[in-house]
């Protein structure tokens, strides 16, 4: 029987479209490709158990170090790189105008200090490696400040020079002149490494082991190029000790490389070696110490860049007050911080003790003024006094000009805040002396007043609560006017707890300090470095400045009478308590507290 009902043998194009979409559906419903995270924090396949968004977003680091957790500096260095602000240093010179806070800090990085309140300016720091320039650089450098700037350059205890108040509409000429005489100020302030010193008379010191100033010139350029040096968390100093009569402080240094030799018949061959100090931060009270390392002198930069890479990936970003490397070194452990150096030299470090080095060559704490014979036959160098480092433009040329006709056109500065002119034969030494003299500039100074430093001062420096340079000097010639001192006394005047003149390590220390709303200063005595190592202990809490110098005349007063044979005023003062040596004085109840 013929079926009446059709069927047909073939989908029509809608009803192919229409089934498609269905079963894609019933498809999509079974087999739905999800992943989310779940409240626990596991990873789901259904969307009623797990949502994308319950994933945080990773924060954003610096260093390693959440952006949230960054001090206000660091994060002002994560937004932008100081390095990379040339167009923001065109603007400001263009409209004369001084930097926001975060770019105060930032221009900080190419030498340049927004000096205000203390003065309506800029300070521009250097960076002289080993504390050498030449006679060309120092007239550059004496025009640039007649030009531009107060008509000085001052002198600082890193063998380095500042010069003031340039104003903004200048800045970009002062750092191409800097550039033209073939220096630079990049880096010389905020959190970065400091000019590399050196002993002063490296090179020609008849009794050094090792002339080290390659060694500050190599790290000095590695730096320079190497642009990762620019991120640490803090300021970093580095000395590069000879070995010879003249100091460069190198203990109270971030790094201290102190060269020694090694004799025959000991555990490691017999030759001249650096032993690595650690952790010397002064204004801290804090001497760098041995850290049993032995190293050959052209492993040493090597050395210094491996220690301040592990400071720059490990140092507190966190809490300003924490980010030196001592701090890093005391949550670590001096060990641990040189386990994680090896791991980025490709050479084994060599441990060594230190009774196993010959004993350090004798330091003369006059060596640094007046004439003294060099290693090279017939030649001498001059040691210039300048006091608290003030050097006007006219005694610069003057300084130049005998390097060039007495000289070889060298000048060299020291921690010490004066300067070396080298190579002077023995036979014109006397007419070099006379020229010095006749332009301002003395070869001999009294016993205070050759070993007085003094920092910046509130002449030139927010910070400080005194005038340290006017003081210092006053100080110096009124002691040496009244007594007749053969050893060297050093003098250490600081304004405030930054202690940029190094107050704890002076044979006196002054740290200024208001009192009764006049100037004054803490009193501290009996410090010293290298051989003479020791923090000053406190001798009056504060007393005014106008009351200060007939203290010290009582207190110089009863040493200059009561001292053992040919006693130093240092040993004097350590042999005595603060209670014996309080007993030498009569104190105005008004003038101290």
């Amino acid at each position: 029987m013929e079926s009446t009902s059709t069927y047909p043998t073939a989908f029509t194009s809608d009803q192919k479209e229409y089934l498609a979409g269905f079963f894609t559906g019933v498809v999509q419903q079974r087999f739905r490709p999800f992943a989310g995270m779940t409240p626990e924090g596991l990873i789901a396949n259904d969307s009623t158990s797990g949502a994308v968004n319950l994933a945080e977003a990773v924060e954003e680091t610096y260093h390693g170090v959440p952006v949230s957790d960054l001090c206000r500096e660091e994060r002002w260095k994560a937004e932008e790189n100081p390095l990379d602000i040339w167009e923001k240093l065109l603007a400001h010179a263009d409209a004369n105008r001084a930097p926001a806070a975060e770019d105060l800090f930032r221009f900080k990085f190419h030498g340049l200090f927004y000096v205000a309140p203390a003065q309506d300016s800029f300070m521009l720091r250097l960076r002289i490696p080993g504390g050498r320039l030449t006679s060309h650089q120092m007239r550059g450098l004496a025009d640039m400040a007649e030009r531009y700037g107060s008509g000085r350059a001052d002198l600082t205890t890193r063998a380095n020079m500042q010069i003031r108040e340039f104003q903004p509409r200048d800045i970009v000429r002062v750092l191409n002149t800097v550039q033209s005489l073939g220096l630079t100020s990049r880096g010389t302030g905020a959190d970065n490494i400091r000019n590399i010193t050196a002993s002063p008379t490296t090179g020609i010191d008849p009794s050094e082991l090792l002339d080290v100033s390659p060694l500050a010139e190599g790290l000095h350029y590695y730096i320079l190029n190497s642009r990762d040096m620019y991120e640490l968390p803090r300021k970093f100093n580095v000395a590069f000790d000879s070995g010879g009569s003249i100091s460069v402080l190198a203990d109270t240094n971030d790094i201290g490389f102190q060269a020694v030799r090694v004799g025959g018949g000991r555990s490691v061959p017999a030759g001249i070696y650096f032993r690595v100090l650690l952790c010397g931060i002064t204004g801290h009270c804090q001497f760098a110490e041995d850290t049993g390392l032995l190293i050959l002198p052209e492993q040493a930069v090597a050395v210094a860049a491996a220690m301040i890479r592990v400071f720059i990936e490990n140092g507190d970003r966190t809490d300003r007050k924490k980010a030196r490397l001592k701090y890093l070194v005391d949550r670590w452990g001096v060990e641990k911080f040189i386990a994680e150096t090896e791991k980025r030299l490709a050479f084994p470090l060599l441990r060594c003790s230190a009774e196993e080095c010959d004993p350090r060559n004798p330091i003369d704490r006059a060596g640094h003024i007046g004439v003294h014979p060099q290693r090279q036959p017939d030649l001498h160098y001059i040691g210039i006094s300048v006091p608290v480092g003030r050097l006007p433009v006219e005694q610069m040329r003057a300084v130049a000009a005998v390097a060039d006709q007495f000289g070889t056109g060298e000048i060299r500065l020291t921690v010490w805040q004066n300067l070396l002119i080298p190579n002077v034969h023995s036979s014109r030494v006397s007419e070099a002396v006379e020229q010095l003299r006749e332009a301002g500039l003395d070869c001999d100074a009294g016993a205070v007043l050759r070993g007085t430093v003094a920092c910046t001062g509130n002449r030139g420096c927010r910070y400080a609560a005194t005038d340290t340079k006017s003081h210092a000097v006053e100080l110096a010639n009124f002691l040496d006017a009244r007594f007749q001192i053969l050893q060297p006394v050093n003098l250490h005047v600081t304004g405030c707890p930054h202690s940029c003149a190094q107050h704890c390590i002076g044979d006196i220390g002054l740290l200024g300090t208001k009192v009764m709303g006049e100037e004054g200063y803490q009193v501290v005595i009996g410090g010293g470095a290298d051989k003479d190592q020791g923090i000053a202990r406190e001798l009056i809490s504060a007393i005014s400045y106008s009351d200060l110098p007939p203290l010290l005349e009582q207190l110089f007063r009863t040493y200059v009478e009561r001292r053992a044979g040919e006693e130093s005023f240092l040993d004097f003062s350590r042999r005595h308590t603060i209670d014996e040596l309080k007993s030498f004085l009569v104190l105005k109840e008004a003038a101290t507290r």
